[in-house]
């Protein structure tokens, strides 16, 4: 496991909250007072290792750690506007492995992003996307916010987002940027 160390920080819950067991994926909650470390804090969540695990906490509940809150409606776009492609990889590009300080589109997770004009003049945005490993709980949550931030882009009428093992995923489908970052190269 690979965390950045350099934005840890100690912090206590001051209400209960919502959170997700990182790698399984396990939805559960942690209680007001108990305390943590801030182990990655990218892309709008955040990974906080409490009592030897790591959960991920989504930035709508960031007040619960004493953050700022993120609103999800905000940004949120009107659609039926043409879709500017760069905007779509821009928004992956806000996509964190929990237990990796790099993005999917950085760490070579996304394998293809195809548009398509619906009969009523919408954008269907599909992506095809893998995981670091076929067993990690995680996937459900990664897929569905590249679904919800692509959903935010003006234009994109729908978003689908399918989870594909072949090829697998190795080290050699990341940037030489995210190798670097990782102290791979």
């Amino acid at each position: 496991m690979i965390n950045s160390t350099s934005t840890e920080e100690v912090i206590t819950f001051t209400r209960d909250c919502k959170a997700t067991m990182i790698p399984s994926g396990t939805k559960g909650k942690i209680i007001v007072g108990e305390r943590g470390i801030i182990t990655q804090s990218l892309g709008g969540s955040y990974t906080v290792a409490v009592n030897g695990n790591l959960y991920r906490i989504e930035g709508a509940d960031a007040d619960a750690i004493g953050k700022k809150l993120i609103d999800e409606e905000k940004g949120k776009l009107q659609n039926g506007q043409d879709v500017d492609e760069r905007a779509v990889w821009d928004a992956m590009k806000t996509c964190y492995d929990p237990e990796i300080p790099v993005n999917i589109v950085d760490l070579g997770l996304i394998y293809s992003c195809d548009f398509a004009e619906t009969e009523s003049g919408g954008i269907v945005v599909d992506v095809s996307m893998t995981l670091t490993a076929p067993g990690c709980g995680m996937g459900p949550i990664l897929q569905q916010e590249v679904e919800q931030k692509i959903m935010g882009i003006p234009g994109v009428s729908e978003v689908k987002v399918n989870l594909v093992w072949d090829p697998p995923w190795g080290q050699g489908m990341m940037t030489e940027a995210a190798r670097l970052q990782l102290g791979l190269l």
